[in-house]
């Protein structure tokens, strides 16, 4: 008999105080309270930085005032089926349908676009969404769109018109992520948020999961 093997991926890139967050917001630090080499019985830490770091998931109250904040949103937007899908485009450039040829096959899509290569060197020329594909995504019933940059619309949007198609569409959002060695195809997504009461976003442990 022929046994699957569960094949994890990791596509959160690793927190650190080199971490590049966006202009003007607050960069990741942790502080060291107690310590093993100071004497200490334990390692006890704190850490400080904006809740949009890393791998993480926006809450609605973050692009819209009527909003919620993460503790409400329901985990099954975070959990299950997923698509990776991969475009190539211009710097700059927001993702459209006709970018694609594939077929949407799942309730959550992931866009590889490699254009943010370096989460720690911030660059403003990653690509992003455009609202027409949010509304694509949604006449496919997609829960959930990610992408491998820190953000769905382009850096220096005032307008959020990304952001604002998903807030009505009422899917969740997923930035940030690494997905460099992912090849496109089929997985199971788990990128739970932490319970932050209020709070504008989340970071997140995103992984891929698939059975060999």
């Amino acid at each position: 008999m022929n046994q699957k093997s569960l094949i994890i991926h990791d596509i959160s890139p690793v927190i650190s105080e080199s971490t590049a967050v966006f202009p003007g917001d607050t960069p990741y630090s942790m502080k060291t309270n107690m310590d093993f080499s100071q004497g200490h019985h334990l390692k006890l830490g704190e850490i400080h930085g904006t809740v949009h770091l890393g791998a993480h998931t926006d809450a609605p109250n973050h692009y819209h005032k009527d909003g919620v904040g993460i503790h409400e949103r329901d985990l099954s937007l975070y959990f299950g089926d997923c698509q990776v899908i991969e475009v190539s485009l211009d710097k700059k450039k927001r993702i459209y349908p006709e970018d694609f040829s594939q077929e949407i096959s799942s309730p959550r899509v992931l866009f590889k676009t490699n254009s943010y290569p370096n989460p720690n060197s911030w660059s403003d020329d990653f690509n992003s969404l455009s609202p027409e594909l949010i509304k694509f995504l949604k006449s496919k019933n997609v829960v959930l769109v990610g992408i491998d940059t820190p953000s769905v619309d382009p850096s220096d949007s005032k307008g959020l018109e990304s952001h604002t198609e998903i807030y009505h569409s009422d899917m969740a959002i997923l930035e940030g992520i690494v997905l460099t060695d992912i090849e496109e195809g089929n997985y199971t997504l788990s990128a739970f948020p932490l319970k932050l009461k209020n709070a504008d976003a989340s970071p997140v442990r995103a992984v891929l999961m698939e059975n060999k």
